[in-house]
């Protein structure tokens, strides 16, 4: 074939690759959450692929050696054959003593990794030096674009969020209206997003770089499109990116929430200069539209009432336990 006909094809194959290649992210990630869950995947696979592997070879090997006019295929059949112990503690042992280690490191990592767990270290070999505060984050999803307030720094973005290298970042996360997934491969592992409820993430970024960030639950017709940049800046160039926020941004009051929250998709990046005191804690608890109750005072009403119910029936059952004794049906 001419060298120009294969151009093509080795086009496609080379693009075909490079595509491949982003998603080797979740094993080479910029933060170290990503990077742990990314060495517990590898070696939950290398531990399954000491089963899968012998097991493939020997099926293979045992189709070749008595396939049909082998020279084994005439050896002694033993038609009554059905047990040999050394064979079964082989068979029974192998893959218990994965389980075994597959469960202990499940139970391991699932509360070394917990999402809502402090990080006490930013890197291999760099524990978390005492006093260091966390940046808060607090993330909405809305449909269908991502809202990220900074309650420290006093602004708001969408579909953009940074931070500082190897700085704390604490996540709390609500959603508007319909269920969502929080996920930005290179700095931990997906976190859901629901409506009156609020999750937590803690994780950290290493290197400077833009990130890319999406929603991985479907959400509805924007889904595809509902995609942010996070950014992995150094402590100066976070400065720089709130002051730009500061001086460019408009402010963000409940009148602008409430049409920003109206469905849109493939919304390009804002920044407000100002946000509404409490405005985060409103779309937490469903109350953002003027004389709507909000969840938490409703749940405190009904606690409450549930605790006064509470004492009024363990006081009526005293009282008829007074009356109704032995004595008293005695007398």
């Amino acid at each position: 074939m001419p060298l120009n006909h294969l151009r093509a094809p080795l086009a496609l194959a080379a693009a075909a690759l490079l595509a491949g290649c982003s998603k080797l992210v979740v094993l080479n990630p910029a933060g170290d959450i990503a990077a742990q869950q990314g060495k517990l995947v590898v070696i939950a696979t290398v531990l399954m692929l000491l089963i899968i592997v012998p097991v493939i070879i020997l099926t293979l090997l045992f189709a070749w050696r008595y396939r049909q006019n082998s020279k084994h295929s005439d050896e002694e059949y033993a038609p009554d054959w059905h047990h040999s112990t050394k064979l079964e503690l082989v068979i029974w042992s192998a893959p218990l003593v994965i389980i075994i280690a597959l469960g202990a490191l499940t139970w391991i990592s699932t509360h070394k990794l917990d999402p809502y767990r402090p990080l006490d270290r930013i890197a291999v070999g760099k524990p978390l030096a005492e006093g260091v505060k966390p940046l808060e984050v607090q993330v909405v999803s809305l449909d269908w674009k991502w809202l990220f307030f900074y309650p420290e720094q006093g602004i708001a973005t969408v579909n953009e969020v940074a931070a500082p290298v190897d700085r704390p970042i604490l996540f709390k996360l609500t959603s508007s209206h319909t269920m969502n997934a929080f996920y930005v491969p290179d700095l931990a592992g997906m976190i859901y997003t629901m409506p009156g409820m609020q999750t937590e993430l803690n994780a950290v970024i290493n290197k400077p770089g833009e990130y890319k960030g999406m929603s991985s639950h479907y959400s509805g017709a924007g889904f595809s499109g509902m995609h942010f940049k996070f950014h992995g800046l150094s402590n100066e160039d976070f400065a720089k990116w709130v002051a730009k926020a500061k001086t460019e941004g408009q402010p963000l009051t409940r009148e602008a929430y409430r049409e920003l929250a109206k469905p849109s998709e493939r919304n390009p990046v804002a920044r407000f200069s100002t946000v509404e005191d409490g405005l985060y804690n409103r779309v937490l608890n469903l109350c953002v539209e003027d004389g709507q109750p909000c969840m938490h005072e409703i749940m405190h009403k009904d606690a409450t009432r549930n605790r006064a119910h509470a004492a009024e029936r363990a006081l009526t059952t005293a009282a008829a336990q007074s009356i109704c004794t032995p004595e008293t049906l005695i007398e």
